[in-house]
């Protein structure tokens, strides 16, 4: 049986065609277009529920776009990871960096992104920073890779997919350990 793994997010990742692009791994998509940090928040009993041996998060372009505060974003990512290791103490946890897009969003997606590489570990999660492959010099979504500065064109995907596949692979192959209690029975 192949390993379980759960994408949650976005539209970025709703429309990745993750199944096709993992098919030796059972997929589910529960990225959705327009979805927020606090949607994913709300639908965290979703994720739970199918059992994951892993869980790749790409959530908080849009919380950019509705002009919420670093702090915000970073506070409710940390709440998404802190409610998945918990509900989940064995899955792997991928969180992956807010994407660029427009330059008037630069900064405060370097901060988040800047909170989560260094949030990451203390959850036992890995962080993926796809800025360098997605950006531009300016820090926006690079024209190579969107023609909205937003959403990904099918290139677009395929670098993120190329990023993304060698780093869920690497998860995947080191299980997390459960805490043995010392406690008595």
């Amino acid at each position: 049986m192949s390993e379980v793994v759960v994408f949650v997010g976005d539209g970025l990742s709703a429309a990745a065609g993750w199944e096709e692009r993992f098919p030796e791994f059972q997929v589910h998509n529960l990225g959705v277009n327009g979805d927020t940090t606090d949607e994913v928040i709300a639908r965290l009993d979703d994720v739970v529920a199918a059992a994951p041996d892993a869980v790749v998060l790409q959530v908080g372009t849009n919380d950019v776009g509705w002009h919420r505060s670093d702090e915000y974003i970073v506070r409710n990512i940390e709440t998404i990871l802190c409610d998945l290791r918990k509900q989940l103490p064995t899955a792997r946890l991928l969180v992956q960096s807010v994407p660029p897009r427009e330059e008037d969003f630069t900064s405060v997606i370097r901060s988040v992104n800047r909170h989560l590489r260094q949030f990451a570990p203390t959850v036992k999660a890995r962080y993926l920073d796809l800025w360098p492959v997605l950006a531009d010099a300016e820090g926006r979504l690079s024209a190579e890779w969107s023609t909205d500065g937003l959403r990904l064109t099918e290139p677009g995907y395929d670098v993120w997919h190329a990023e993304l596949r060698p780093a869920l692979v690497e998860a995947l192959e080191h299980p997390l350990t459960v805490p043995v209690s010392t406690q008595p029975a």
